[in-house]
């Protein structure tokens, strides 16, 4: 370990990524205290093959949304998503926290699951880079940060990707989507994602965020990116929804 990192440890210690409690030292390279390890709901191998929600049946393939999405037809947008971590519990209290409390050294135990759930299927769609779901300018400068963007970069010293933070800007000030019902979030989105060509050439591509609820996001992201020439767009989340 870095010397720098000692005396950032030894000044800040570390937290935990659920409960916010101070780490053990032994806790430390985990990110979690014991108890929260054992408490937090990770998305099981039972999950929807294209949104990722977990569902109830190991024989189904998809879960009733995202089937009758399909049954509907129309424009495709991301191909997959992944989810960490069920979004409720003490993780929502966490997600706020990393959101807007300027917990940002979450994002490297949130990270490290990620990689260590999804490695094996990031590797196999071979994605060129990843894409962090972007902020409105303005609001990132409120913040200070984009969590999302946070996220992106612990997981590509995780995965060895490359992370553009660049390459997709919000042009459009959204209304916060906890506020939206389903069919408000994708009207509120449309057109608010604008793809930015920075010498990159576009291939496959991993767009990751902190929360996974209905998937207007990333549709709107994912169809920015495939308009402007990306072959293929997944998604990948710190935290989804139980919808199914």
């Amino acid at each position: 370990m870095p010397f720098h990192r000692k005396i950032e440890d030894l000044l800040f210690p570390p937290r935990c990524a659920c409960c916010d409690t101070l780490l053990a030292k032994d806790e430390w390279e985990g990110g979690f205290c014991g108890e929260c390890r054992e408490n937090v709901v990770r998305v099981s191998k039972t999950h929807c093959m294209r949104c990722g929600r977990p569902i109830a049946s190991p024989t189904e393939e998809y879960c009733a949304d995202c089937r009758e999405r399909g049954e509907r037809g129309g424009r495709k947008t991301f191909l997959q998503n992944k989810g960490v971590y069920l979004y409720r519990g003490d993780m929502k209290t966490a997600m706020y926290r990393f959101k807007y409390g300027n917990r940002r050294e979450y994002a490297k135990a949130y990270a490290r699951d990620a990689a260590r759930m999804y490695g094996e299927w990031i590797r196999g769609q071979a994605f060129s880079l990843i894409v962090p779901v972007p902020m409105y300018k303005r609001k990132e400068n409120l913040r200070g940060y984009n969590q999302a963007e946070v996220f992106a970069k612990e997981l590509g010293k995780a995965t060895g990707l490359p992370v553009r933070s660049d390459l997709v800007v919000r042009i459009r000030d959204t209304r916060p989507l906890k506020t939206l019902n389903a069919a408000e979030r994708k009207n509120n989105l449309k057109n608010a994602f604008k793809i930015r060509r920075i010498g990159v050439k576009l291939n496959r591509i991993l767009v990751v965020d902190d929360i996974y609820t209905t998937g207007s996001t990333l549709e709107g992201v994912a169809g920015a990116l495939l308009d402007g020439g990306a072959h293929l767009v997944c998604g990948l989340s710190v935290c989804i929804g139980n919808g199914c």
